[in-house]
């Protein structure tokens, strides 16, 4: 009877020793193959540093490597009046490439990409720690880069890189240096001017969506880089590095051009630039609720000359009505308001019932605003919650405008 070793091998189980070829070393290829960079000397230790020098106008897309707009809007914004007197060369964009999402002590950065404006271009550095030993390093190099820059600008720096960074700076009992530095966060600007229009309102989103810049295929997506430096540690490979600061580069190419963009579409809205109804009541929202109603009122006048969806065109009209009725200007609020009646707008009934009854004495008149304003709550198609909201106001104001009649 065969043993149980020979119907093994005739299965083709391997038995007894393995005579394989032995594993071969994992590969270790330093950072200094992967990336033209350099280790410099700091007065914390060494840290390698990758730079490089884009021409001033450099093309990102559709936009540009310059500063050349005023940023007074942009500075009005931010509550950093002073950003508006600054020279190109002030400002520095900064993002951090990190060991995860969620902050914490653990969580450290181990690439920080910076960008100024020099004499001779647009100069990009990026540090990295081939060792988180680096980081005390890396923070003194950062530190004296940033040094002429006035404004930092980010992309949702402030409530994660430079919180992250500060950290960084107190666990290594390094002063903070960036305390008095203005910082212009530009994830919540974009917010404001493309929430309406843009599905998704990410630093890579708009990129490809407003600068026109199409990534290569050598980017590394952005959830995948906390573990491959993880892998990097583990391994010494740095070859999946590569990826990682191209990621960082195009990051901070884009908060540069986005920022010069930004700043003329808040500049001059109505100079043709801005192509898009949606984007151009953004914008005038923008200067309402920075008081400059001036502006506010012709950019969203304009607005009303463009195609809108139905509910957008509502809100700017409702909008730019109050602003004509804040400022005196009653003909343009009524003539705003009559056209919002026709399209079944109950605020709209009840300013113009408002109207008639406080400024003309028109009991009348406001009656019937008031009544057509109930006609149209008691529509099938009308939403519960305007019958919620306004039913029970309008009922008295009829109540009382009926007694006013015939009293």
């Amino acid at each position: 009877m065969p043993s149980l070793s020979d119907r093994l091998k005739a299965l083709g189980v391997k038995v007894g020793a393995d005579d394989s070829a032995p594993a071969q070393p994992a590969r270790k290829v330093p950072i200094e193959k992967v990336v033209p960079g350099e280790s410099i000397s700091t007065p914390e230790g060494e840290v390698f540093i990758v730079q490089k020098i884009f021409p001033h106008g450099h093309a990102h897309g559709r936009a540009a490597l310059h500063l050349h707009t005023p940023l007074d809007l942009m500075a009005a914004w931010a509550d950093e009046a002073h950003i508006a007197n600054h020279t190109p060369e002030q400002f520095a964009f900064i993002d951090t490439e990190t060991t995860g999402l969620a902050g914490g002590t653990g969580t450290f950065a181990f690439m920080v990409g910076a960008g100024r404006f020099e004499e001779g271009g647009f100069r990009l550095t990026q540090f990295f720690l081939r060792d988180p030993a680096e980081e005390p390093a890396l923070l003194h190099a950062l530190e004296e880069f940033l040094a002429p820059a006035a404004t930092l600008v980010s992309f949702n720096g402030k409530s994660f890189d430079m919180p992250l960074l500060h950290a960084r700076y107190i666990s290594n009992r390094r002063a903070y240096p960036f305390s008095d530095t203005a910082h212009i966060d530009l994830l919540h600007l974009a917010r404001r001017l493309w929430r309406d229009r843009l599905p998704d309102r990410s630093l890579g989103y708009l990129e490809e969506h407003i600068l026109g810049a199409a990534r290569t295929g050598e980017d590394t997506p952005g959830y995948l880089i906390p573990q491959m430096y993880f892998d990097y540690l583990r391994s010494r490979d740095a070859s999946p590095m590569k990826g990682i600061f191209y990621h960082n580069a195009m990051d901070i190419l884009s908060l540069a051009a986005l920022t010069d963009h930004i700043a003329h579409l808040l500049a001059d809205p109505l100079d043709g630039r801005v192509a898009h109804a949606l984007d151009l009541a953004a914008i005038g929202r923008l200067n309402e609720d920075l008081g400059r109603t001036g502006q506010a009122c012709a950019i969203l006048t304009a607005c009303l000359d463009h195609e809108l969806p139905t509910d957008a065109r509502h809100q700017v009209v409702r909008r730019l009505s109050f602003l004509h009725k804040r400022h005196g200007a009653l003909p343009q609020a009524l003539s705003l308001w009559w056209q919002a009646a026709a399209d079944r707008q109950i605020y709209a009934h009840e300013e113009l019932a408002k109207y008639y009854e406080h400024t003309e004495k028109n009991y009348s008149e406001a009656l019937k605003w008031t009544e057509a304003a109930l006609a149209i709550l008691k529509m099938k198609d009308t939403p519960f919650t305007e019958k919620l909201q306004w039913e029970v106001a309008l009922q008295h104001r009829k109540n009382r405008l009926e007694g006013k009649l015939t009293g």
